[in-house]
């Protein structure tokens, strides 16, 4: 059907002032979800002009047009018209100096040959670990399960103790999780990677990189300060110099064959280094900080129904096929599908940017609209993935929603992975290389839980990363599991 050609609404403002204007409605007005929504019913498009933070100072520019409907968003996914250097973050670009002076492969757009020779590498590594998915994931999990019920047991004087959070939880076993999977080994037990202070420190490492990007839910009456200390100026790296270059050798000695792989590939040891840190916490422990509480955040709240039948399920298809594999969990179709729903309905990363390589055309539902050459295009994910247009009950989280046939057929829908769920990641384009790693852990997560407990409470909350969770309650099942 031939579409209505239309001029794209909105407009930037006055220079300087509109982008700091549209800076505050965003951080500390509306918040994220609100400002899209506001100039969505105020345009009457889901296609529109809008300045996004940080803004001035931090950003160079901060003028964007905004995608926020399921059949424009997927441009931002074709990289012969959509340059994708330097966009990771959007209009804001961390120093290269957390990262040893160099831009990781994140940033680098595909036509760039280094792009090509890391991403194959990291494909193929991670295709060499197929078989260890399951059962190093696994390994981590159970000791998750020990500190969660020690920390849920009674005192002793019988008195049930407060709830859990799970987030320390879940990154000390990430992290275990992320050691086993990459490196040859921790080294000697006073291994900075083996401390307490390890993850704490990947998590102010990534806080240094991303805070122009955060609000901390500070009182009203210091968001001015917080506006000027994380929005207006950058947080400096050499506070963080010292401690890197600690984790740095850390990692090049744990990491030896990895890195000897690289270097046959021409690639210098220092890069891959840096390469691999950056792969290692902000890619894979920061997506799993955040998809992980995610997970259990829609899955607890949704309620002991949807518990049963996946305990139903996972115990079953366990039972038959005489463990917990990856073919046992491909016959897992109602835990897959809690997955993708929950992928979909809050995904961990909710922002996509790239830059028209030429004068094109776009569409959504509606219109068809003119986007020029070296123009910043900004997708917020969760609004295309929850297009109502697409997705009934749309904002309401539905577990069997992509169940058969037809379920199957909106997967081409769900875009969490820089890509859609029908695709797979290749060295030509910007689709998460751990892709399919993150599905077979969020299911071997959801097997793990209904193998051990019957039904689950949680509260919720939201912190600067995304969810919060904190878990209220676990009833055990009386039956084994393998």
């Amino acid at each position: 059907m031939e579409l209505p050609k239309k001029t794209i609404p909105g407009s930037y403002g006055t220079p300087f002032f509109g982008s700091i204007a549209d800076r505050i409605d965003y951080f500390y007005k509306q918040g994220a979800d609100l400002f899209f929504k506001t100039r969505m019913e105020k345009y009457g498009s889901t296609v529109f002009r809008s300045n996004i933070g940080p803004g001035p100072f931090i950003s160079k520019d901060s003028r964007v047009i905004v995608l926020l409907d399921a059949v424009s968003f997927p441009i931002l996914f074709d990289t012969s018209k959509v340059e994708k250097r330097d966009v990771l973050t959007g209009t804001y670009l961390p120093s290269v100096s957390f990262t040893g002076g160099y831009r990781m492969l994140a940033y680098l757009d595909p036509s760039e040959p280094r792009h090509k020779l890391f991403k194959r590498y990291f494909l193929s590594l991670l295709a060499s670990k197929h078989s260890e998915f399951v059962p190093l994931f696994r390994s981590s999990m159970s000791r998750l399960f020990t500190e969660l019920e020690d920390g849920l047991s009674c005192d002793n004087n019988g008195k049930q103790k407060g709830g859990v959070p799970f987030s320390d939880l879940n990154e000390k076993m990430s992290l275990n999780f992320l050691y086993n999977l990459f490196f040859d080994g921790l080294g000697p037990e006073g291994s900075v990677l083996r401390t307490d202070w390890a993850p704490k420190f990947f998590d102010l490492w990534l806080f240094f990189q991303l805070s122009p990007l955060m609000t901390l839910g500070l009182p009203k009456f210091l968001n001015p300060l917080e506006d000027l200390i994380l929005h207006t100026f950058r947080l400096p790296p050499f506070l963080l110099r010292s401690e890197y270059k600690k984790f740095y050798m850390a990692v090049n000695d744990a990491s030896a064959s990895v890195l000897d792989e690289m270097e046959k590939l021409g690639i210098s040891r220092d890069e891959a280094c840096h390469n691999l840190i950056f792969l290692m916490v902000f890619n894979a422990f920061g997506g799993m900080k955040t998809a992980f509480p995610v997970l259990l955040k829609w899955v607890g709240t949704a309620g002991k129904d949807l518990h049963h039948r996946l305990a139903d399920e996972i115990r079953g298809i366990v039972e038959a096929e005489g463990g917990l594999t990856l073919a046992s969990l491909e016959k897992m179709r109602l835990t897959k599908s809690v997955v993708y729903e929950a992928l979909r309905i809050e995904p961990p990363v909710q922002f996509q940017y790239g830059h028209a390589k030429e004068d094109m055309v776009i569409r959504s539902h509606d219109a068809a609209y003119e986007i020029k050459k070296g123009e910043m295009i900004l997708g917020y994910q969760p609004f295309a993935t929850r297009d109502p247009r697409v997705f009934k009950k749309a904002e309401e989280f539905v577990g069997d929603r992509f169940m058969g046939e037809e379920g199957e057929r909106l997967l081409k829908y769900v875009y969490w992975s820089n890509g859609r769920e029908v695709d797979n990641p290749t060295p030509g384009d910007k689709q998460c290389p751990g892709k399919n790693l993150v599905m077979t852990m969020c299911r071997v997560m959801l097997a793990e839980f209904f193998l051990r407990y019957d039904t689950f409470e949680v509260d919720v909350g939201v912190l600067p990363t995304g969810a919060s969770v904190t878990f209220k309650s676990l009833t055990k099942t009386s039956r084994s599991h393998n």
